[in-house]
């Protein structure tokens, strides 16, 4: 009788402990940049470094994935994007460190960083830190075919008018299920996000991803007319959980990790 208790005690652990990887994985930490420049030219020299500089650099100091992404509309002037995920906020705080001990890195990325004064390689950069939510911790590079030059990566940044309501539009995305309909949908998430260090707090980002513009407005249709979408929206808990959306449509660089 005690063996068979012993026996059926570790199938149930077994049973309660087999979490997926993904759920049990910590946190990553982004860091979000918005490169702004005056010329074209500006915009060449930070696309060079990060195509045949940065990116490399960071990959070798473990950090893969990163994403580089042009503004399709360029509605707020000439940007480019950048994605940089973290496993912790350690690795975040060594990134610095480590790029001024390679080597390689400091010689192919001279012109970027040792622009003069007169001839800047940007006009500025905005850069924030978000953690990413408990149920989509690690971020996911888009499962697609299509050409980088077609594809839609829709950054989106939510605004609350209050800490409370911003954790309550957080909890709309896990406990309340948002980002299980956004994955029945097929909208090929990359991430979700809560800022903890940057402008327009508080708020949350989040990136999905499509084949193209077609995809992208039959999959929010979609999500519009969805039964559970339309019911957790209702529930008075998440009443006016958040007050302004901020949209940006981004196309991957061909040398993009993401």
């Amino acid at each position: 009788m005690l063996k068979r208790i012993s026996i059926f005690s570790i199938f149930l652990l077994a049973t309660i402990f087999a979490i997926p990887t993904f759920a049990k994985s910590k946190p990553q930490y982004y860091e979000t940049r918005v490169y702004s420049f005056k010329t074209a030219a500006q915009k060449t020299i930070v696309e060079d470094y990060f195509k045949n500089a940065a990116i490399a650099a960071y990959n070798r100091a473990g950090i893969a994935s990163v994403g580089i992404f042009d503004e399709a509309d360029q509605k707020d002037g000439l940007k480019l994007y950048v994605l940089i995920p973290y496993k912790s906020l350690e690795e975040f705080s060594k990134i610095g460190a480590k790029l001024s001990a390679d080597a390689v890195y400091q010689q192919m990325a001279k012109s970027y960083l040792d622009a003069d004064h007169t001839t800047p390689a940007y006009e500025r950069f905005e850069s924030s830190l978000s953690v990413a939510f408990k149920n989509w911790t690690t971020l996911k590079v888009p499962t697609t075919t299509a050409p980088k030059s077609e594809r839609v990566y829709e950054y989106r940044l939510y605004e609350s008018h209050s800490e409370a309501k911003g954790n309550k539009k957080v909890d709309m995305f896990n406990e309340g299920g948002e980002i299980n309909i956004f994955v029945r949908l097929g909208f090929n998430p990359a991430f979700y996000a809560q800022t903890i260090i940057g402008g327009k707090q508080p708020n949350l980002v989040y990136m999905t991803t499509f084949d193209n513009k077609k995809s992208r407005d039959e999959h929010w249709k979609a999500f519009g007319a969805d039964s559970e979408w339309n019911r957790i929206k209702s529930l008075p808990e998440y009443d006016h959980a958040m007050t302004k959306a901020e949209i940006h449509f981004l196309t991957p660089a061909e040398y993009s990790q993401i």
